[in-house]
């Protein structure tokens, strides 16, 4: 479908080796470069860009002014936003979906800050995430134990990346 829709057609761009099949979309002034591939029901939105022969797929998004390049692939129900920057699929975690609200949480590398938490219509970093649980939940406690577990794996699996680099 490399053909792009009228929505497409504002400003978006999918370059001539890139793909964008099934029910993707590629909206904004995002940009699908390189062998990239947008497949499934993702989403590309604003003024992000999917390059390299990276994947997104099924039913992730990506906006903002976050990037997906390498050999990196995004796909189940990730949300990658604001300056996130994923090189390669250690990059970001997805887990879920949430016992109390059937939401997905995605924690992804950003360029500003860090780590990135995207839940729902939260976005944050990773201790602004851990406060608002904390405050959101404080009368639901297994939600509050599942959502702190899954602070725990966040912080778990950037520390495992951060650790395979540097080996």
């Amino acid at each position: 479908m490399n053909e792009p829709t009228d929505e497409q057609a504002a400003t978006s761009y999918i370059g001539p080796k890139a793909y964008v099949g099934g029910s993707a979309r590629v909206t904004g002034s995002a940009r699908v470069t390189g062998s990239a591939r947008v497949t499934g029901l993702a989403r590309v939105t604003g003024s992000a860009w999917v390059g390299g022969s990276a994947y997104v797929g099924d039913s992730a998004w990506v906006g903002g002014l976050a990037r997906v390049t390498g050999s990196a692939y995004v796909g189940g129900s990730a949300q990658v936003g604001g300056d996130g920057i994923i090189n390669k699929t250690s990059d970001y975690v997805c887990v879920g979906p949430a016992l109390s609200s059937a939401r997905w949480t995605t924690a992804h590398r950003d360029r500003k800050i860090g780590v990135r938490v995207n839940c729902g219509c939260f976005s944050g970093t990773v201790a602004e995430f851990e406060s608002a649980i904390e405050q959101t939940h404080a009368k639901n406690a297994p939600a509050l134990a599942q959502y702190r577990a899954f602070v725990a794996l966040i912080k778990a699996h950037f520390a495992a990346a951060d650790m395979m680099e540097q080996s």
